[in-house]
C-alpha cells in the first residue's frame, strides 16, 4: 500500500496519524502500555481534540516480543485469529527517567518515552531493528477506508527472505507483497502460500499476526524501511530473536506450530494420472507395471481429478463409467506393487454433485448476505464451497473422505483453496475478509484430522497447494502450476526455498512441469531436482508423465535417481526428524546453514538438503553446473571428487548426475540398493564418513521408520587415528563405517572382532555392535 509521495507530502486523499511523542506509560506485571500522541500534549489545551495510539507490550514466548498498536480499542474481534502457542508471565520490565526496556531472553526492546517516540529491538546487544517516530500511524484514505501502519528499519545489506511460496526473486528488497492467496501459478507475484513472515540476514524475524491481507513494501516505499499495513482499527506483530537464523526459525514455528512428521513411504516416487488425460484401470495399471518392468521404484501412485465423474466435483464417487470396482482395482493395485493410494479433492461442491441438496438443506455451504448459498460458475458449474466454520459441516466433510479410506485410499491431494470469496457470510459469523487466507487451514485441517483418525497419526499425509500460517502443521505442500522450461524449474526452487523460509518443513513440485510438455533434457534435469527434493511427484496437464513417454534414457535417469533417493532414506527421514522437532525445512537456502558466509545470502540456485547435503540442480541444455561451495572440504557423494571451498565452481555433468556434494565433518547413514523407501534404517544402513578435522568430533543419529533415535554415532580424529563409538537402542548384529577416500591398504583396525574390506568408494569398516568403539589407523 503506497502512503507516501515521495519524502516529502503523501498520496492524494491519504491522512496520517503518526506516533510522535509518548504521553503515559503503564506498567502491569509482564506487559508495558505507552499512550503516544500525534503531537506535543504536554500543555493541557493541546489535549483536547486530540487521537491517541495505543501500543502494548507483551512476549508469549522466549526471544518474541509481541507489539500491538491500535487506535480505537472497541471494535469486535470477530476471527479467525491464528492458532498460537504461548507461555504466560514472560517478559521483564525496566524503567528509567526517559525510557522502558522491556526483554524476554536474547531480545530486548528499547523503548524512547522522552522528547520522541521510538523503540529499538536487540538481539543480545545487537541493535536488529527499530520503528521511529512517525513510523506507527493510523491512516485514512480518500475513500475514508482505515488501517494501521508500521515501519520497521532496514540497516546496510540488510536482506529480507519468506514471505510465504513467492516465485520472484528470492531476496524480497524492492517488492511489493501482498499477503493474499491467489491461483496464479508459479510465473507471477502471486502466491498460493502466504505466509506474514519475514526473515532478516541479520538474525532475526517479523510474524505479523493478521490473518487478512497484509501489504508490505519491502524497501520499496521507503528505501530504509519495511512498510506493512492492514485495513482496520489495530496491528499486532512478533519480532523474533535467536541465536542463528535456525533459531529464530525454530523459535517461529514453535509459537505457531511445527510440520508434523509425514510417514517414510511418503518421501518414495509419486505418479500422477496428470489432469485431463484419458485414463481407467487399464491404463492405471500399464503404468504401474511399466514403472515396475523399467525396475523404477514406485510407491504411491495418484488418481487426479477424472476419477470423478467430469462437472460433479466434488461429490467423492468413482466415475461408474470408467471405474465400475473401485474398491477392487485399489486392491489389486496396492497388493501386486506395494503401492499407497491419493486421491484429488477440493472443498468446492458443483451443482451437479450428489451432495449438493444434501449440503444446501443441512446448512453446510457458505452463504451470501440474504441467506442464500453463494454460488458460481468458475471451475464447477454451480459452485458452493464447503463452510469449514461450521463442525456439523466439517463431520459431513470428513465421513464422505472416511468412506475413501476405507475403499484403500490412503492421502489425499487437497487441490485450491485460494480462490476464496468476500462477500459472504459464514456460520461462526468470522470476518470473511479475514477467511479469505484463513480458510485453507481449517480445509487441510479437517483433512489431516481425518487420516490421522483413520490411519494414525504417523500415517498422516497431504500433497496441498494453499496454506497460511499454521498450514505447515499439516504437509506436504507443493509448489501448483508451473511450466515447462529451465525458468519455471528456477521460479519452483525459488518458492520453494521461500516458503521453507517461512515455517514450512516438507515440500513437492510438478517434475517436468504441469503446463505444456518438458523436452527429455528438461525432463531428466528436472527428475533429478524433483527426487533429491524432500518428496517427489511426476504430474502434468494434458499429457502422461510416465518417464519412458520422453524416451528410454529418461526412464533409466527415473530409476536411477529414484534408487538413490531411497538409498539415502536413513539420513533424509533423520533430516525429516530435525524438521518435525525444530520447523526447519528439509530444502533449505544457503544462508540458514551458512549464515556468516555473504556469498550464501544470495544464493536461490542452489540448496541444502538436510544439514549435510549440498544439491545444485542443473538449469540448461548445455549439461554445466554452475555451483558454489562455502568454505571446507567438500565431496560428491557419487563420485568421491573432493573440492575446497569458498569459491565457484563451472563443471560438466551428465544426465545421471548433477552437483551433491557431501559437506566436512560429516557422518550420513545411507541406505543399501533398495525399491523402497521405507524399509528397516537401523538394520539396513552403513556410516559414510566425509573429511573428519583432526581433534575434532563428528556426530550422527538415525531414526527408525517410527521417529525414534535408534542408533547415535561418535566420531574423532586424532592425528592419524580414528575411533568410531556408538549408542543403540535396539540389538544389532554389526556397524558399518566407509571412510571416504581412503584406500583400506592404508588402513590398519586397532581391535578385535572387526575386518577391513575394499570399497569402490574408499575402506570399509565392519565391527560387531557390541564392542560400543572401534578405531583404525591411517598410515
Amino acid at each position: 500500500m503506497k502512503i507516501i509521495d515521495g519524502n516529502w507530502m503523501l498520496q492524494p486523499g491519504i491522512q496520517l496519524i503518526p506516533a510522535v511523542q509518548h504521553y503515559e506509560t503503564i506498567i502491569d506485571k509482564h506487559k508495558v502500555t505507552f499512550y503516544v500522541a500525534p503531537r506535543d500534549v504536554t500543555n493541557r489545551y493541546s489535549q483536547l481534540d486530540v487521537s491517541l495510539l495505543t501500543v502494548e507490550l507483551t512476549s508469549p514466548l522466549e526471544d518474541i516480543i509481541k507489539v500491538k498498536v491500535y487506535h480505537h480499542k472497541g471494535i469486535k474481534n470477530a476471527g479467525p485469529n491464528f492458532e498460537l502457542n504461548s507461555e504466560k508471565n514472560q517478559g521483564t520490565i525496566e524503567r528509567e527517567e526517559k525510557s522502558v526496556l522491556f526483554s524476554n531472553g536474547q531480545l530486548k526492546a528499547h523503548v524512547q518515552t522522552g522528547e520522541h517516540w521510538g523503540i529499538q529491538f536487540f538481539n543480545g546487544n545487537q541493535p536488529i531493528t527499530s520503528t521511529e517516530m512517525k513510523s506507527m500511524a493510523y491512516v485514512t484514505d480518500q475513500e475514508g477506508n482505515h488501517y494501521m501502519r508500521e515501519e520497521l528499519s532496514l540497516s546496510v545489506s540488510e536482506k529480507i527472505y519468506g514471505l510465504g511460496e513467492r516465485f520472484t526473486p528470492f531476496i524480497k528488497n524492492g517488492q511489493v507483497v501482498d499477503i493474499w492467496n491467489e491461483d496464479g501459478g508459479t510465473s507471477t507475484e502471486q502466491s498460493y502460500k502466504n505466509i506474514p513472515f519475514y526473515l532478516s540476514n541479520k538474525g532475526y524475524g517479523v510474524f505479523i499476526n493478521q490473518p487478512e491481507k497484509v501489504s508490505l513494501e519491502v524497501g520499496s516505499e521507503r528505501v530504509s524501511k519495511v512498510q506493512f499495513s492492514v485495513e482496520g482499527e489495530s496491528l499486532e506483530y512478533f519480532i523474533i530473536g535467536g541465536k542463528s537464523l535456525k533459531k529464530v526459525l525454530e523459535n517461529y514455528t514453535t509459537l505457531t506450530g511445527k510440520p508434523s512428521l509425514p510417514p517414510a513411504w511418503s518421501f518414495g516416487l509419486w505418479l500422477s494420472t496428470s489432469f485431463t488425460t484419458n485414463y481407467d484401470e487399464k491404463t492405471v495399471t500399464q503404468f504401474v507395471e511399466g514403472m515396475k518392468e523399467r525396475e523404477i521404484p514406485l510407491r504411491v501412485f495418484h488418481f487426479d481429478c477424472f476419477w470423478m465423474k467430469g462437472l460433479h466435483w466434488s461429490d467423492f464417487e468413482w466415475d461408474q463409467r470408467v471405474f465400475p470396482d473401485p474398491k477392487g482395482m485399489l486392491e489389486r493395485l496396492k497388493d501386486k506393487n506395494n503401492l499407497q493410494i491419493c486421491v484429488w479433492i477440493n472443498p468446492y461442491i458443483a451443482q451437479q454433485s450428489s451432495l449438493f441438496d444434501e449440503g444446501v438443506e443441512k446448512g453446510y455451504f457458505v452463504k451470501t448476505a440474504n441467506g442464500d448459498v453463494w454460488q458460481w460458475d468458475r471451475w464447477q458449474p454451480g459452485m458452493a464451497l464447503v463452510d469449514f466454520t461450521n463442525p456439523d459441516a466439517c463431520h459431513w466433510f470428513k465421513n464422505k473422505l472416511r468412506a475413501l479410506i476405507s475403499m484403500g485410499v490412503d492421502s489425499f491431494k487437497t487441490d485450491f483453496g485460494e480462490r476464496i470469496p468476500t462477500d459472504v457470510i459464514y456460520h461462526n459469523q468470522e470476518n470473511p475478509f479475514k477467511m479469505h487466507n484463513y480458510y485453507t487451514y481449517l480445509y487441510n485441517q479437517s483433512v489431516f484430522e481425518v487420516l490421522q483418525e483413520e490411519k494414525g497419526e504417523n500415517e498422516a499425509v497431504l500433497f496441498a497447494r494453499s496454506a497460511t500460517v499454521g498450514g505447515q502443521k499439516f504437509p506436504v505442500h507443493w509448489g501448483g502450476d508451473c511450466y515447462a522450461s529451465y525458468e519455471s524449474m528456477a521460479e519452483s526452487l525459488r518458492g520453494g526455498l521461500s516458503l521453507g523460509l517461512s515455517g514450512f518443513g516438507f515440500w513437492s513440485h510438478d517434475i517436468g512441469g504441469f503446463e505444456q510438455n518438458a523436452t527429455p533434457d528438461l525432463f531428466k534435469r528436472w527428475v533429478a531436482f524433483g527426487l533429491l527434493s524432500s518428496h517427489s511427484r511426476l504430474h502434468g496437464n494434458q499429457s502422461y508423465r510416465v518417464p519412458w513417454m520422453y524416451d528410454e534414457e529418461a526412464a533409466e535417469v527415473t530409476k536411477f535417481f529414484s534408487k538413490l533417493k531411497n538409498q539415502l532414506m536413513p539420513y533424509l527421514f533423520t533430516e525429516a526428524v530435525a524438521s518435525h522437532t525444530h520447523g526447519l525445512p528439509m530444502m533449505r537456502a544457503m544462508i540458514l546453514e551458512f549464515q556468516k558466509d555473504m556469498t550464501c545470502h544470495y544464493l536461490d540456485q542452489q540448496y541444502m538438503l538436510g544439514s549435510h547435503l549440498l544439491v545444485a540442480p542443473i538449469f540448461n541444455e548445455n549439461h554445466k553446473g554452475h555451483f558454489y561451495l562455502p568454505e571446507g572440504s567438500w565431496t560428491h557423494l557419487l563420485t568421491n571428487e573432493v573440492l575446497e571451498g569458498g569459491k565457484w565452481y563451472e563443471e560438466e555433468y551428465h544426465y545421471f548426475s548433477l552437483p551433491l556434494f557431501v559437506r566436512e565433518q560429516s557422518i550420513i547413514a545411507l541406505g543399501k540398493d533398495k525399491y523402497v523407501p521405507d524399509y528397516q534404517y537401523e538394520q539396513e544402513h552403513e556410516w559414510h564418513v566425509f573429511s573428519l578435522s583432526n581433534n575434532r568430533e563428528a556426530s550422527a543419529v538415525l531414526h527408525d521408520q517410527n521417529g525414534k533415535k535408534a542408533i547415535e554415532v561418535t566420531a574423532k580424529r586424532e592425528n592419524n587415528r580414528y575411533t568410531f563409538s556408538w549408542d543403540t537402542v535396539q540389538s544389532l548384529s554389526d556397524m558399518t563405517f566407509i571412510l571416504r577416500n581412503i584406500h583400506s591398504n592404508d588402513v590398519k583396525v586397532e581391535n578385535e572382532n572387526c575386518q577391513l574390506l575394499e570399497h569402490p568408494l574408499g575402506t570399509l569398516v565392519k565391527a560387531e555392535a557390541s564392542s560400543g568403539v572401534v578405531s583404525v589407523r591411517i598410515f
